[in-house]
């Protein structure tokens, strides 16, 4: 049935890989089915007839396709379908993506589509790991054009060892989580989040990754050799080298001029007329390929400015090769909100807004893995306006869902924890101008927006920047890279970090993948930078969290009830609840463990329900005293009800510090008074007092003689063995 069947086995990390080919998706130029222990992913590659035309870019797509029946689920949208792809799925995408981009011809336009597509989730083997060796299997024995293979995988730090490929449990108690793709001989990407990972350590595991990676390549080759088809020939888009150098000789000194400035603005402002000039000399001596004639300048300003770096160590700005353009931090920009901070790196700010809500307002989340919810949450808006562009407004894309990942999975291992600041956090970062790196600024913006918010963050958080340019065997980096030297250098090695250590890592390439030495010089040179941002920008703007939340934000109370006592808070139909929300003006949510948070504007509010709720889930105390509502008036006293369903009688002789001679002189039903719990007999009845109360918390002086009870009413017990019929 299937005479093209093949299966290839390997071990990685000590569980089965699987690779088969032949079997599925046979129409496709590449596919197979990988199983990586019992995560099993169909990986797919196609590739156009024909080049995309008008388009200056190679047109790549990478899709990540979670199926929840992988996971034994059904998707809980209204149609039970899975829908648009999940930030999980878009981040996969991505990783997936970085690597294998830059191995693909620069000067193909033929469209190339990647598809891994999960059938089967095992929570020891990562699907998105399992599905980037998976797609480099599908391109690498396609007919597709690419210089693979590459292979990768996950490095965990558990007691101080390395782990490849690490399991659910280890995950857990990891240091680090490192994702790191590897050609034959260079590390071709990496991202990492960490928890204050020093350099050394983190540069080791990279290695130590980079090391398996290699053996999975050459596992990889050994497939393409037995089923790999030939490659085919494309063709190219690239400018002709005569028509490139008559453009360079002609206008590379304009270029050189108008380059030559630290303003983004200025910079375009002073190509436009080389472009006019360009078009005018050659548009008649090339009229068959006008708009290859922008694409000679795009390479003539790439030209100019790598040759600056390597040969004059010459930025376009003036800089340094070390310096960091300009820095400024601001706190409270906004009066309103409950924390804010702006970042600014010369002409890349961003704005970052702190908004802190309750257990309730945690993202619920849809998934392969296991987690359900989460509690911080970073977004990233990136509008046209911030590079000085007009378009229509539209949903996040996928840089934006990758870069407010990147500042979260930053920021995340300096979060209290929900015992230590019990609220749910949202971070939204909108960029205001942007010139490089503002995923990186977003980092200082939003640990300034924390500590002006008054979350208790462990350390501050900065980000920055790693360019590289290579030429052979020379390379040079650069620190603070701004959006020119992004577009035509090499690298964007982004990395995030207290003084301690690292907490996020990640790195795009334009070049098939970096050496040792780049790696170790980039790590140094970005923790140096960072330090300095911290010391000279962000801490004299804000050393420490503050002690206090915005008036404006919610203030939270929490406690810790016996599980078999949720249901006395909840009450029938919810009603009990809902009462204590009403009367104290605040959000309760009750978790299943028994924790129960408790959210109000006014504090005092808050402690209200908290003592409504011990009341409720803790038997009352001799002593005790509570603020409770007169529900019941009797000619021998008043039934006060300390808590929902719980109430005490108020003896007539104790309703004040004077003497009472009706009940109704002294209280109405509906009043709010101060009780003090003086018995509880053996059936569990509460005798209770106001005039105990009183002495105690106003220091009232009571009324000579007022302890005597009235003659009329009957006996001093006022009837008490009446009580149970009212």
């Amino acid at each position: 049935m299937f005479p093209e069947f093949r299966t290839f086995k390997t071990t990685l990390a000590g569980r089965p890989l699987v690779v088969e080919t032949g079997k599925m998706a046979g129409l496709a130029s590449g596919s197979c089915l990988i199983r990586y222990g019992e995560t099993e992913i169909l990986c797919t590659a196609t590739m156009s007839a024909k080049p995309r035309e008008g388009v200056d870019f190679f047109p790549l797509s990478v899709d990540f396709e979670e199926k929840l029946y992988s996971v034994g689920k059904i998707p809980g949208s209204f149609q039970r379908r899975e829908g648009r792809a999940s930030e999980k799925a878009t981040l996969s995408s991505r990783v997936i993506d970085r690597p294998i981009r830059p191995l693909f011809p620069k000067d193909m336009r033929n469209d190339v589509g990647v598809v891994a597509t999960v059938m089967s989730v095992d929570p020891d083997c990562l699907p998105e790991i399992t599905a980037m060796i998976g797609v480099s299997v599908a391109i690498s024995i396609s007919e597709i054009p690419w210089d693979g293979p590459i292979a990768g995988v996950s490095v965990g730090l558990v007691d101080g060892k390395f782990v490849i490929n690490p399991t659910e449990e280890e995950r857990d108690k990891s240091e680090m989580a490192v994702t790191v793709a590897s050609t034959a001989d260079l590390v071709a990407m990496i991202e990492a989040g960490a928890n204050e990972v020093d350099n050394e350590t983190m540069f080791d595991g990279i290695m130590y990754a980079h090391k398996v990676n290699q053996e999975i390549v050459e596992f990889i080759k050994g497939i393409q050799k037995e089923v790999g088809k030939e490659k085919i020939p494309f063709e190219s888009q690239d400018p002709d080298p005569a028509m490139f150098e008559a453009v360079k000789e002609f206008a590379i000194d304009m270029v050189k001029e108008a380059l030559d400035t630290d303003d983004k603005r200025i910079r375009d402002e002073r190509l436009k007329p080389v472009y006019a000039a360009v078009h005018e000399k050659f548009d008649e001596v090339y009229p068959e390929e006008i708009t290859k004639i922008d694409d000679c300048m795009y390479k003539l300003q790439k030209y100019v400015v790598r040759r600056w770096l390597l040969d004059e160590g010459k930025r376009v700005d003036g800089r340094g090769i070390n310096d960091m353009r300009p820095l400024d931090a601001e706190i409270d920009l906004l009066s309103r909100v409950h924390g804010s901070g702006m970042f600014t790196r010369g002409q890349t700010q961003v704005l970052t807004v702190t908004t802190l809500g309750t257990a309730s307002d945690a993202q619920m989340l849809d998934g392969l893995d296991k987690e359900e919810s989460k509690r911080y949450i970073h977004h990233y808006n990136f509008p046209s306006y911030s590079v000085g562009e007009t378009r229509p407004p539209r949903g996040p894309g996928r840089r934006e869902i990758g870069h407010g990942a990147l500042a979260e999975r930053a920021l995340l291992p300096v979060i209290p924890s929900v015992e230590e600041f019990p609220y749910t956090i949202r971070l939204v970062s909108e960029v205001l101008s942007s010139n490089g790196s503002t995923s990186q600024a977003s980092v200082c913006g939003s640990t300034l927006s924390l500590m002006a918010a008054g979350v208790p963050i462990k350390a501050p958080v900065a980000g920055i920047s790693c360019g590289l340019i290579t030429e052979g065997d020379r390379f040079m980096t650069m620190v603070d890279i701004q959006g020119l030297e992004d577009f035509f250098g090499d690298m964007d090695f982004k990395v995030a970090g207290t003084k301690n250590g690292i907490t996020a890592i990640q790195m795009d390439l334009k070049i098939h993948g970096l050496t040792p030495e780049i790696i170790k010089e980039a790590l140094e040179k970005t923790y140096a930078a960072r330090c300095k941002i911290l010391d000279e920008v962000m801490l004299p703007c804000i050393a420490e969290p503050r002690a206090e939340l915005s008036k404006y934000a919610p203030k939270m109370l929490t406690t810790k009830i016996d599980v078999d006592k949720i249901g006395d808070i909840i009450g029938k139909q919810g009603k009990v609840i809902q009462k204590i929300c009403a009367e104290c003006d605040c959000k309760i949510d009750v978790e299943e463990d028994g924790s129960i948070f408790i959210t109000a504007l006014d504090i005092e509010n808050a402690k209200r329900a908290l003592t409504i709720i011990d009341t409720i889930a803790k038997d009352p105390e001799i002593g005790a005293i509570y603020r409770g509502v007169v529900t019941r008036l009797m000619t021998f006293g008043a039934f006060v009800e300390i808590a929902p369903g719980k109430e005490g009688l108020v003896h007539i002789s104790k309703l004040d510090v004077k003497r009472v001679e009706k009940v109704e002189d002294c209280v109405a039903v509906g009043d709010e008074v101060i009780v003090k719990v003086t018995e509880i007999d053996d059936q569990g009845r509460i005798n209770l007092s106001r005039r105990d109360a009183l002495i105690e918390v106003e220091g009232a002086v009571p009324e000579p003689g007022s302890e005597e009870a009235p003659k009329r009413g009957g006996r001093r017990d006022g009837g008490r063995g009446r009580r149970n019929n009212h």
